[in-house]
């Protein structure tokens, strides 16, 4: 794989203090925004040391905990504050954004543009988002700055030289929700992965870790360093709307697996992988979007089906855990986990020795929002969360931090601590060459994509063996909005030989993330289900197919099944009423 030698900035001399034209006072929550921008498009001037600050000094080289340590007795109230905030931002660019996103960032923080936002609040991260209609997420990503892999380069590059100058000299943490499956940021001209309940029909982790390592070479190309991926919940029996095909399936074991090999690909990648949702999400129907799910299990339940993979996933090494806006009945009954100290600290830092980087799901969730952003961002800092993930007021959330830093409500030790943690990952992970846009989407990317795609095509019913359809000509149908699976199928049938007609042939009907009985059609000869499984119980087919995902190394796998050329290897990783996990494995 080719390689240039882009390294992210690291400084060595570090000022105390560099900030931009919008400098603020530590503690003081007055921030003027900037003057109106003249026309659609918005520059922030080169940042000025701030008054008040300390003279430059050299940032040790060597170990990153000692550098991280040097550099956080060097800096200032508001500048602990901002490392341990990673919001969001509008615009596609760090510089230059529209009026719409001037108007949102305005809003968030006070500024007009993404670079001015890092400069600002010194921020220690950012979050890229992307809102899609069909994603359990979209309700805390209301706007998108992510296309194709060559915008988000040349954003995550102004990102980076926006922080360069910051107090901590560190580079930023560039996150993003790159799942695969249903919540997928980037896709547009890169390798689509299968969901990761299609990684555990397949149950082959040597798969899963070598098509999250492309991934991790593919989201460290486009400038991303942090992944908030694996989901590592188990799915209880009743499944979870909210995580469905985006948890491996309903086996803690066959799930910790899993989750262990998508960490050793992404962070192989330079990659940093977040499990979520700690300590499971996978045991309530709720949505914690919207409310604070109640998990009702017992502690020996917890033990045993929610906790492995999560102790697997920090045995392979995981850079970060995601807190779950979760009351888990048996840990801390009544408080959601992301505020719980017996959560974030006595289980997942005392019992379970993870030693990385504790980040809070979206703060901008219903039950974060249950008090004010500056008290949520103490309360949530004082439970053992080292990061706040996407704090709905910038202002109002580094305000907060600073006035508990002075009423002592908030211990400057336990923010110094946190900050210690994130600057010691930035350190360890800064400096790693950056691969070449031409990796995205390459074919060795695209074979790790197919290999896991073709592993988890299941036969819930219906032959194991030839054509799926007698080689006759097939008809493709779709539940509505499954347009592009529909072509992608149809064009896979081609390539593999299968005669497609528009109508008149035997029929394929596709069904998605979101369908229900009604989209079923009682006439079709197979029925593909390319989300979670459940759906086909109610299907009348003979043929019954399951993918886990609407990619097109699914819909290619799929193809070659139906035509003949392929056999169906994978079995469902969740049970479905009334059906075999598969006919064609044991």
């Amino acid at each position: 794989m080719s390689r240039v030698v882009r390294r992210f900035p690291v400084a060595l001399a570090v000022p105390l203090v560099l900030v931009a034209p919008l400098a603020l006072t530590a503690g003081c929550g007055s921030d003027a925004p900037p003057a109106p921008a003249a026309s659609a498009t918005a520059r922030p001037s080169g940042p000025a040391p701030s008054a008040g600050s300390a003279s430059p000094s050299p940032s040790p080289t060597g170990d990153p905990a000692e550098r991280a340590a040097a550099a956080v007795r060097r800096m200032t109230d508001a500048d602990l504050a901002g490392q341990v905030l990673m919001p969001y931002a509008y615009g596609n660019d760090a510089t230059r954004v529209d009026a719409a996103s001037i108007a949102g960032n305005r809003q968030i923080g006070g500024v007009d543009t993404p670079a001015q936002m890092i400069t600002k609040f010194r921020l220690g991260g950012l979050i890229l988002v992307g809102f899609s209609a069909q994603d359990p997420t979209g309700s805390t990503n209301p706007t998108t700055n992510v296309e194709n892999p060559e915008q988000v380069r040349t954003l995550t590059a102004g990102l980076q030289q926006a922080a360069a100058g910051l107090p901590s000299g560190a580079p930023l943490l560039i996150g993003t929700d790159q799942e695969y499956g249903v919540v997928t940021r980037v896709t547009d001209g890169v390798t689509m992965l299968p969901s990761a309940m299609g990684f555990g029909a397949a149950g082959a982790p040597r798969l899963t870790e070598t098509a999250w390592h492309a991934a991790g070479a593919e989201l460290a190309a486009m400038g991303i360093n942090l992944d908030f991926a694996p989901v590592a919940d188990t799915l209880g029996a009743q499944g979870s709307a909210v995580l469905g095909s985006r948890a491996y399936g309903a086996d803690a074991k066959a799930n910790a697996e899993q989750v262990a090999a998508a960490v050793r690909g992404l962070q192989s990648a330079g990659v940093s992988a977040a499990l979520k949702h700690f300590p499971g999400h996978g045991h309530t129907t709720a949505d914690s979007h919207a409310e604070l799910p109640v998990v009702e299990q017992s502690m020996k339940a917890w033990k045993n089906q929610d906790r492995p993979p999560f102790t697997a996933g920090i045995a392979a090494g995981a850079d970060v855990v995601m807190s779950g806006h979760l009351d888990v009945k048996a840990l801390d009954p009544g408080v959601a986990a992301t505020f719980s100290h017996k959560v974030m600290t006595d289980v997942l830092r005392g019992q379970m020795k993870f030693t990385g980087v504790a980040v809070t799901d979206a703060m901008n969730m219903a039950p974060a929002k249950k008090w004010s952003p500056g008290e949520a961002a103490v309360r949530a800092l004082n439970a053992g969360n080292d990061l706040l993930l996407m704090p709905p007021d910038l202002i109002a959330a580094r305000d907060g931090i600073v006035a508990g830093l002075a009423d002592k409500s908030l211990p400057r030790s336990r923010l110094e601590e946190a900050v210690t943690r994130i600057l010691t990952l930035k350190f360890r992970r800064a400096g790693a060459e950056q691969p070449e846009l031409s990796t995205v989407n390459s074919a060795e990317h695209q074979q790790a994509a197919r290999a896991a795609a073709a592993a988890a095509i299941t036969v819930l019913r219906g032959s194991c063996t030839g054509p799926q359809l007698g080689g006759v000509a097939v008809t493709v149908t779709a539940a509505r909005g499954r347009e592009v699976a529909r072509v992608a199928l149809v064009k896979a049938l081609q390539a593999a030989g299968v005669e497609v007609h528009a109508s008149g042939g035997k029929i394929v009907h596709l069904v998605g993330y979101g369908d229900r009985t009604t989209d079923l059609r009682s006439d079709a000869d197979v029925t593909v289900m390319m989300d979670t499984p459940y759906l086909l119980s109610a299907a009348r087919s003979p043929v019954l197919i399951a993918t886990y995902s609407s990619s097109p190394a699914s819909m290619a796998a799929l193809a070659d099944l139906l035509a003949g050329r392929a056999d169906a290897p994978g079995r469902s990783p969740v049970a479905v009423s009334g059906l075999p996990r598969s006919v064609c494995r044991t």
